[in-house]
């Protein structure tokens, strides 16, 4: 789906669930992760994540454009457009709009990883950050820790 064909989307679902007209523009922004979509305040733009459709079907997208399309009306009718409000809670049940975004598959992920050793009791331990091997010792047993290798992950495949 491209850009053009997302915004003729966005503006019949405003009007058939809404009433009011989608004003502005609707685009993919594939540098999203955990989210469906957001709203931006500043220039009242929506941006979807392209993964959750691939990924939850054109459904579960549907739910998603109305979620954003709550944000946007209501902000712009100076309602309450943030999740907490009752108004946004209110229209986003009326429409059926989500209230959560499935999961994208695309969870935050640290691109390195050090491995050390407990000297003591064996256990394992992976960290984001580089550890004083000096400094600290085992969380179980109070051992010393020993450094074995970095691993950096890229994409779902670990390189060591």
């Amino acid at each position: 789906m491209t850009d053009a064909q997302l915004q003729l989307i966005v503006e019949q679902i405003s009007l058939n669930s809404f009433g009011f007209f989608f004003e502005h523009f609707a685009r993919f922004n594939q540098r999203l992760r955990t989210s469906g979509g957001r709203y931006l305040l500043a220039t009242h733009d929506i941006e979807f994540n392209p993964h959750h459709l691939r990924q939850n079907g054109m459904d579960a997208f549907v739910r998603t454009i109305k979620h954003e399309l709550c944000h946007y009306h209501l902000h712009r009718n100076g309602q309450g457009y943030r999740h907490k409000d009752q108004d946004f809670k209110n229209l986003l049940s009326t429409v059926g709009g989500s209230r959560f975004c499935p999961d994208t598959g695309l969870k935050r992920t640290s691109p390195v990883k050090h491995i050390y050793i407990c000297i003591h009791c064996k256990v394992e331990i992976a960290r984001s950050r580089k550890l004083n091997v000096l400094r600290y010792v085992c969380g179980l047993c109070r051992g010393k820790l020993q450094f074995i290798e970095t691993v950096s992950i890229v994409a779902d495949q670990t390189i060591k």
